[in-house]
């Protein structure tokens, strides 16, 4: 059974090209791949027929994965969100207690995630510290050096 997971239209649309370009290009570059290295004579000491017997393993394992997650993909409909709360699609304001820094994330599916844009995974600690909160709440959050508190200071979309 696959997991339900939520996206932004865009970062579906991004995983389904991805998924098409490697059915569509690096597929067919596995398959020739290992047919040049059949013509290079005996398999049975053949390492580079080896190789892209693996390569190929390799991607069509992957083929796979990216097919069970977009089977269980959602968009996510932002009209439906409650904007008191901190949710999926969220930009969470948030004010570092200890050293008064402030900071803005949007919490986004972990696919895509991209902390040098500001997204962070409802699945990491941070975001999953900050999911359900509101204005004004205290976000105790638990991270590998302790214990991290921050204060929700907005919550938009």
């Amino acid at each position: 059974m696959s997991k339900v997971s939520y996206y932004t239209a865009e970062g579906l649309n991004k995983l389904r090209e991805e998924l098409n370009h490697l059915k569509d290009v690096e597929r067919p570059k596995a398959s020739q791949a290992i047919a040049d290295a059949r013509d290079k004579g005996d398999l049975s000491e053949n390492a580079e027929y080896d190789a892209a017997k693996e390569a190929q393993g390799m991607l069509e394992m992957k083929i796979s994965k990216m097919e069970e997650i977009l089977s269980g993909a959602r968009v996510i409909d932002e009209s439906q969100l409650d904007l008191t709360k901190a949710l999926a699609l969220s930009k969470v304001k948030i004010k570092n207690q200890i050293n008064g820094m402030e900071m803005t994330y949007t919490l986004v599916a972990e696919s895509e995630a991209d902390i040098t844009n500001g997204k962070i995974s409802v699945n990491s600690p941070i975001g999953k510290g900050l999911l359900g909160k509101s204005v004004g709440d205290v976000a105790e959050i638990q991270v590998p050096s302790g214990v991290m508190k921050f204060d929700i200071l907005e919550i938009s979309r």
